[in-house]
């Protein structure tokens, strides 16, 4: 039992600091938290907490969501999932590039968008557009559905059920992280300051890149195998020579 567990939860772990890492740099919650700040200046701790809290929970269901389903649309257009590891792990590496070459951890659309929101609107619009697209936006349900990709394995069911698992309880920390980072911007913005904000951003890109670039690896592998695979069952044997 214990040869089993084991491997189990190191899969598990491993998965889970996996889209950790490989999402936390992108939806970067500090990034966001300035504008969330300023869109409820006017609400009250409560409405603020509820506000905080219901943006939490639809980034838990985009996540997740992209990470199980996403994958299994484009296939149904005809993609398949190295393909698709590929191509995400290329967008993870170029928002990482840009994020470590970046001014401003704050977009002038954002803030524009941010800008024309009232009190009332902010209430309202939970989902759109204080979810999507100022906290989880396209680049992170694109890397989402990569990293959802590249969770499951062909040589074992359990194992791809484990690393499922890591995913998820990933995306409830990080629907955990948002709430509770958003509900307490003001201090946490106060403590840590704008050269401390510029260097998580510049560590989290790097980690961001090196993920990034085994997401890729991952697909090319898959990719070369499958090559490999198509070309030994097209060679054809001469016929024997009695």
């Amino acid at each position: 039992m214990e040869n089993i567990a084991l491997p189990l939860l190191a899969a598990f772990g491993k998965s889970l600091l996996f889209v950790l890492a490989g999402i936390l740099p992108i939806i970067n919650p500090l990034a966001s938290a300035p504008i969330f700040v300023d869109m409820t200046r006017g609400l009250s701790d409560e409405s603020r907490a509820h506000l905080s809290m219901n943006i939490g929970k639809h980034v838990f269901v985009l996540i997740v969501a992209a990470m199980l389903l996403g994958s299994h649309v484009l296939h149904f257009f005809g993609v398949s999932l190295p393909v698709v590891r590929v191509a995400g792990g290329l967008i993870v590496a170029s928002i990482a590039w840009r994020m470590l070459n970046a001014q401003q951890t704050v977009s002038d659309d954002a803030t524009q968008m941010a800008q024309s929101l009232t009190e009332e609107k902010a209430r309202i619009k939970a989902f759109y557009p204080l979810t999507f697209p100022l906290t989880c936006g396209p680049g992170t349900i694109a890397v989402a559905i990569a990293l959802g990709a590249s969770l499951r394995t062909r040589s074992s069911w359990t194992l791809s059920m484990a690393n499922v698992a890591g995913g998820l309880v990933a995306a409830l920390l990080l629907g955990l992280l948002i709430a509770v980072t958003f509900r307490y911007a003001n201090q946490l913005l106060h403590r840590l300051g704008d050269v401390g904000q510029i260097v998580f951003l510049r560590l989290m890109a790097f980690i961001l890149l090196a993920v990034g670039v085994e997401i890729v690896w991952d697909g090319v592998q898959a990719l070369l195998l499958s090559v490999q695979s198509a070309g030994a069952g097209a060679i054809d044997l001469p016929p024997a020579i009695d």
